[in-house]
């Protein structure tokens, strides 16, 4: 069987010119597309949104998968490995019009060279988005930009019923009640009460 697979990553592009393509490739090299898979999404979308599994689960062995590019199978050069190298495994003829290649098999030199080839412009991407992530890193803290999370408690789902918390604990209703009032665990609203030190000014109110 032969795949087509299909992804257009905007609501402008047309995936007629990729099935255009494939079909002109197959038809100058005597092949019958058998079914294509067609999937309007970006690439920054997981394998599963982006039909990835289902081709994984359609395609078997001695079967041929056709692209217009590797680029349509992943959003980074590990990943498009990645994914050659589980559809090599499986047996899988792998063609992509754009960069010339067709993998037959694991074991054919075009594939080994290839394979490595592709496994060096991986590692030199994530050392490159390493470096990258660095030099950011470092132009933030010579810019006096303070790395990390910052101190303090986060963003809670309790922050809009905050001034209404202070109201209950102004007029001592227990911390038991008040959960069971706004639906919420004990601990929950504890921590969120500790951390805003809402005890401390409820004492300070009734004190003044």
């Amino acid at each position: 069987m032969v795949i087509g697979y299909i992804r257009v990553s905007k609501a402008n592009q047309s995936s007629e010119n990729q099935k255009n393509t494939l079909l002109e490739f197959a038809n100058k090299h005597r092949m019958i597309i058998d079914e294509f898979i067609e999937i309007e999404i970006s690439s920054r979308k997981d394998k599963k949104e982006r039909k990835i599994n289902e081709l994984m689960e359609k395609i078997n062995k001695d079967d041929t998968l056709i692209i217009t590019e590797l680029s349509r199978l992943g959003r980074s050069i590990s990943e498009v490995i990645s994914i050659i190298n589980e559809l090599i495994d499986k047996g899988i003829r792998i063609i992509s019009i754009k960069e010339n290649i067709d993998l037959k098999n694991q074991h054919s030199m075009q594939s080994k060279v290839m394979i490595t080839m592709f496994s060096l412009f991986a590692e030199l991407e994530r050392d490159l988005i390493s470096q990258r992530t660095k030099e950011a890193l470092a132009a933030k803290k010579i810019a006096g930009v303070k790395l990390g999370r910052p101190k303090g408690p986060g963003k809670s789902k309790l922050d809009t019923h905050k001034d209404r918390i202070q109201q209950y604990l102004d007029k001592d209703v227990s911390m038991l009640s008040i959960s069971k009032i706004l639906d919420v665990s004990y601990p929950t609203l504890f921590n969120y009460i500790k951390q805003r030190d809402m005890l401390k000014m409820s004492q300070r109110r009734l004190n003044s």
